[in-house]
């Protein structure tokens, strides 16, 4: 059984900065921010995360189910997957072929797995790097690409593979990276690093948390930190950690992120309900988030909105 990896950060970014491209101005605070820079911000994180967790999940479920790792042979539906072994190293060769299986989005480029000859996925400890070789995603809706170099590994700290989560007490993965660099359809170039830990639980259905392992200073919790297609540093911070549950659909119940960023920061609460205070699985209803925006020059505005 393959079990999706779900980008928490996806979500809660998204969630975080939507708002603001749009609320150039606030009668009560008079903070005024570059919509356009946000909304760049917002859209590029948005498909950044999703698509960097794309890969653990194709990584995942490479090592945990090909021949020279675990058992089974690799499919992928827009990609061929070839396993070899070299000298002392085990390695997947993912070749993307773009083909629109996904029905979103097209994938071309190359993407090698590989881990030591002596170790296994189900190991506690064992650590698989990612080599992302040009690969470039085109979204479908509006033509938007981006192109993906560079380098990540996955720790998988506890041992044990996800398709046998709901016999164990916890599956806990390490993902970073020192530097993923992304190049963005107006051709400018940076480098984003990564520094989160995942841990899948299984109560009542699958439960995925996430958190920021990176400190900085006194800044600690730092999930992803860089600098967006403007030039302007930004990071992100799980302040409480990110949840998704199987039994609410699959969504986000509960944690807290801030972004840091030239025009200020935004924090943003998840798993309210209208009136701000947190609440249990809502059924078909929805979720709220709050975010409070700090501007550059100390004036606020808050909003609460569903999800």
């Amino acid at each position: 059984m393959k079990i999706k990896l779900l980008s928490l950060l996806v979500i809660a970014f998204s969630l975080t900065l939507s708002f603001t491209a749009c609320k150039k101005d606030n009668s009560n605070s008079g903070t005024t921010t570059n919509e356009s820079e946000i909304s760049a911000q917002s859209d590029d994180q948005a498909q950044v995360s999703e698509e960097v967790d794309a890969l653990s999940d194709d990584a995942d479920a490479a090592v945990s189910a090909d021949a020279s790792t675990s058992g089974k042979i690799l499919s992928i539906c827009d990609a061929t997957a070839v396993a070899e072994v070299t000298n002392d190293v085990k390695k997947i060769t993912i070749t993307y072929n773009g083909t629109n299986c996904h029905g979103n989005r097209t994938r071309t480029g190359v993407v090698v797995i590989s881990m030591p000859k002596n170790s296994y996925w189900k190991d506690a400890g064992a650590v698989i790097t990612i080599s992302v070789q040009n690969l470039k995603i085109t979204r479908l809706r509006d033509s938007k690409s981006i192109t993906i170099n560079g380098t990540k590994t996955i720790t998988n700290v506890s041992g044990g593979l996800l398709k046998d989560l709901a016999s164990r007490d916890e599956i806990v993965h390490d993902i970073n990276s020192e530097g993923i660099t992304v190049t963005f359809d107006n051709n400018t170039q940076r480098s984003w690093k990564l520094a989160i830990e995942r841990t899948f639980t299984y109560d009542n259905g699958i439960v995925v948390t996430e958190e920021g392992t990176h400190t900085d200073g006194a800044v600690v919790g730092i999930a992803v930190w860089g600098s967006n297609r403007f030039g302007n540093a930004f990071s992100w911070t799980i302040a409480a950690p990110l949840v998704v549950r199987q039994d609410c659909d699959f969504r986000l119940v509960s944690g807290a992120a801030i972004h840091t960023g030239a025009f200020g920061v935004a924090t943003s609460t998840f798993g309210l309900d209208a009136t701000g205070v947190s609440t249990t699985c809502p059924g078909a209803g929805y979720y709220y988030f709050k975010t409070v925006f700090v501007g550059v020059g100390g004036k606020t505005f808050t909003v609460i909105l569903p999800y």
